[in-house]
């Protein structure tokens, strides 16, 4: 550990930490990610419990294939929520969770290709402008949601009514992580979304607009509603949803890469070379075969938790590993459980408009820090039809069964035309040294 210390570290991957430490920066990681993961469940009506033991499982799957190298914790993608949505509504629940598990397939898959013929292909299919405009879409798409939840009583339904209790909530609830996204130092500035949750909690308490009904029926220990194919469902298979999940999959490819990247940076190893990005991949593509099975979303590696490594430099991935069990433990803890269902769907409403917002943001700033030339027509051209195909709900109907939703059809034509367009540049093996 001495030469850990000397180096500002204070702990390193493979290090074990002391027992206080180990717990007190294992529940910091738990927090970071708690509001965003149990956020995603809540949006397209799935279980937070089962989400949670989904993301401890799907993290510790992720340590093991990565071989305890890289301190990644897995949480819900934000991504997938429209096409879980659109699978949920076209062929049911049932059908979105096999969906996401050949999401996972792709994972593999693209694993095994990057395994044997290396990553340029990959970034060469997906460069900054395609996937800056894809994830501008995935934002700004979900930003009718965000809206109708601060809005409306019952805002899933046909029935909703305008309420100036739920708006005034909602701002309220946004204001408040806003102000610690800004202003908060130390701990607190890691977990402003469960910060701003629990104020605008607060709030609706005091406004009579929580039930506490099921918090007071609830066990302490209680089995969350899991989705086993063959056991509580009959699996369905749907060309259609598999055309709305496997564009995305291949979008949110490039977010990890990009997660690799930033990672490698703060911890100083190329993670990308060793243990290797292919492990990545796969690891992570284990952790949405894992959820899929059990009726969890899709997991990804989160922003919020590499910022925690930043500020704590606590690099172990037991750190990473005591979260991930922390997370399947609260899973079973049934009030919790209880307490995230009735929190009122204006304050996910409040901080679902600055998450999509910066969802967006963030495909924006990708442009940007790529320096994207929008003055090359090709350039201008690509994103323009994404963004319009996308936001505008465009769909190609292929048959009764298959249909490409505006998401996936946006992405598959930025594809296209980036592959089509005179004046590509290709990718540089440079740009993936950390």
């Amino acid at each position: 550990m001495e030469q850990v210390e000397k180096k500002g570290i204070m702990y390193d991957v493979e290090d074990v930490p002391k027992v206080g430490h180990w717990l007190t920066l294992s529940i910091q990681h738990l927090f970071a990610m708690f509001g965003a993961t149990v956020l995603v469940p809540f949006l397209v009506g799935l279980s937070p419990a089962v989400a949670l033991i989904s993301s401890g499982l799907g993290t510790l799957a992720y340590l093991l294939i990565t071989k305890g190298k890289i301190p990644a914790y897995l949480g819900s993608s934000f991504a997938f929520i429209s096409p879980i949505l659109a699978a949920k509504a076209s062929s049911g629940p049932g059908s979105a969770m096999i969906g996401c598990f050949v999401a996972g397939l792709v994972y593999g898959l693209v694993a095994l290709i990057i395994y044997k013929a290396g990553l340029n292909w990959l970034m060469n299919i997906l460069p900054p402008v395609v996937v800056g405009p894809v994830i501008m879409v995935i934002g700004l798409s979900l930003a009718p949601t965000a809206v109708n939840m601060a809005m409306y009583i019952n805002p899933n339904t046909d029935q909703q009514i305008y309420s100036i209790t739920n708006i005034t909530i909602a701002l309220i609830t946004l204001i408040v992580t806003i102000i610690g996204n800004i202003y908060f130092k130390g701990f607190f500035g890691l977990i402003p979304i469960l910060i701003g949750i629990t104020v605008g909690y607060i709030c609706s308490i005091l406004a009579g607009i929580v039930n506490f009904e099921p918090i007071r029926e609830a066990n302490w220990f209680q089995v969350p509603e899991f989705m086993v194919p063959f056991a509580t469902y009959t699996p369905t298979f749907s060309w259609g949803v598999i055309a709305i999940m496997v564009p995305v999959a291949i979008v949110t490819l490039s977010e990890h890469i990009g997660h690799q990247m930033v990672l490698s940076k703060v911890v100083g190893r190329n993670f990308l070379e060793k243990p290797g990005l292919h492990r990545s991949i796969a690891g992570d593509g284990a952790g949405i075969l894992i959820g899929s099975i059990i009726g969890g979303p899709p997991l990804t590696s989160y922003g919020e938790n590499i910022g925690v490594l930043t500020m704590t430099k606590a690099y172990s991935v037991y750190i990473i590993g005591g979260a991930a069990v922390t997370a399947i433990i609260f899973g079973f803890v049934g009030k919790i459980s209880a307490v995230i269902s009735s929190i009122p769907s204006a304050v996910m409403g409040g901080i679902s408009i600055l998450l999509f917002g910066i969802i967006a943001s963030s495909g924006l700033r990708m442009l940007v820090d790529n320096k994207i030339d929008f003055d090359k027509k090709r350039n201008l051209m690509i994103a323009s039809v994404i963004l319009v195909l996308g936001i505008g709900g465009a769909f190609l109907k292929l048959s009764d069964e298959v249909s490409l939703s505006g998401m996936a059809l946006s992405a598959i034509v930025g594809i296209l035309l980036n592959l089509i367009l005179p004046g590509r540049e290709k990718v540089s093996g440079d740009m993936f040294e950390s």
